[in-house]
């Protein structure tokens, strides 16, 4: 079975994180955690853009 990305029903936001945490198979915690620490480390810029681009383009679950 293939797997999907797709934002996740588990959201804090708009799912993003959760989303790309069910596809890697890893924590949603870590996912998150992980996203705030590049975001900061990338100045915040870049990982809010990214974020909102993933929010665009990333469908909704099922």
């Amino acid at each position: 079975m293939k797997k999907k990305l797709r934002r996740s029903r588990d959201q804090m936001i708009a799912g993003v994180c959760a989303g790309l945490a069910e596809y890697l198979d890893i924590d949603v915690t870590l996912a998150r955690v992980g996203y705030v620490l590049l975001s900061i480390l990338s100045a915040g810029f870049p990982g809010t853009l990214l974020y909102i681009i993933l929010w665009i383009v990333m469908p909704k679950a099922v």
